[in-house]
């Protein structure tokens, strides 16, 4: 009977130790630390890391207590960061910077959608093919939107000026409508977000980052007393997420659509669209400058241009540098990368 308990307890023990060597984080913990995150928008393709993240329990392995909310818009998002409502903010980080800028203490802790995303929207057939080709073309953005500030210089790339073109305003929420219905040439925004929405009028994207105009993507953000404060859960969330990402880009995007499928069962969400999300995202996660780097960590080098950008167009203040907008040490480049890979 001795030896055969013996047994039983070092059998016992090669299995616990098995499990906790296939565990992301170094040990589960007995308590857990209250996290609370806002999306940039409702559920869609590009927020499946959240949720498989949350699926697999990589937030409560590191000891996090995640509370996911939806959003209405990557403002908001930065506005109720930088007044301490929430903890973290998912959201365009040109907006973070911009919200810097006007003195709000929020920064980027991670980013992971690193090449800028925003762009028009044309239809598959249309001759509109560059800046240049826009003369005389009805154009449909959102006033107060991302986009809104740059379609001066982005026209100018044309040798084009506002006048020469029709730009209408509409609500965020009715400009895709309105551009399915017909009633413009292009319409300003996401590509990899609004492409998949269009198969009743099939279309493509010509993006503000091939004319010129990069500036980092959606990402993590929250203000610099929390990251003082609690920066070591913030970094495991960011962490776990940046691992999500790396794993679903690795081929298992259906993997994350079922998470987000799993966690919002009541919203009537097509798993098309949502894995055309995920797809659409996939070639947005790395520049030139972070190809060498996991998901979420940052180039100083994109930075810079970001900031030499909104300086051309008066969005900020000369006296700041790229540094005062991000920073990487919060996350764990070796765990992003196991995440990526079990």
């Amino acid at each position: 009977m001795k030896r055969r308990a013996v047994l039983m307890q070092a059998g016992l023990g090669l299995v616990m130790g098995s499990t906790m060597l296939s565990r992301p984080f170094a040990a589960a913990a007995q308590s857990f630390e209250k996290v609370t995150v806002r999306l940039d928008w409702t559920t869609a393709g590009h927020h499946a890391p959240f949720y498989l993240a949350l699926r697999k329990g990589w937030f409560r392995d590191a000891g996090i207590d995640a509370d996911i909310q939806q959003g209405n818009g990557s403002v908001t998002t930065v506005q109720l960061v930088a007044a301490g409502n929430i903890d973290l903010g998912h959201a365009n980080l040109a907006v973070m910077m911009q919200g810097r800028d006007k003195g709000m203490p929020v920064r980027a802790i991670a980013n992971f959608v690193r090449k800028n995303d925003t762009g028009l929207i044309v239809p598959i057939d249309s001759a509109i093919r560059s800046p240049k080709d826009l003369a005389g073309k009805k154009l449909l953005y959102t006033a107060g939107s991302l986009e809104a500030p740059f379609l001066d210089k982005f026209l100018a790339i044309g040798g084009l000026k506002r006048d020469q073109v029709e730009l209408v305003s509409v609500d965020a929420a009715g400009k895709m409508p309105a551009y399915l219905r017909g009633e413009g040439d292009g319409q300003f925004t996401s590509v990899p977000y609004g492409l998949p929405y269009t198969a009743s009028r099939p279309s493509r994207g010509i993006l503000f980052a091939d004319q010129g105009l990069q500036f980092p993507g959606f990402g993590l953000l929250s203000t610099d007393d929390k990251i003082k404060e609690r920066g070591a859960a913030l970094g495991k969330f960011a962490t776990a997420v940046a691992g999500a990402w790396e794993y679903i880009n690795a081929g298992h995007q259906d993997e994350g659509v079922q998470a987000i499928l799993a966690a919002k069962p009541n919203d009537k969400l097509d798993p098309k669209i949502l894995r055309a999300h995920i797809d659409a995202f996939g070639p947005y996660l790395t520049t030139a400058a972070t190809k060498a780097l996991p998901i979420g960590v940052m180039a100083e080098s994109d930075f810079e241009l970001a900031v030499k950008l909104m300086k051309e167009v008066d969005l900020m203040k000369p006296s700041f540098q790229a540094s005062d907008f991000y920073t990487n040490r919060l996350l764990d480049q070796a765990k992003i990368k196991h995440l990526g890979s079990v």
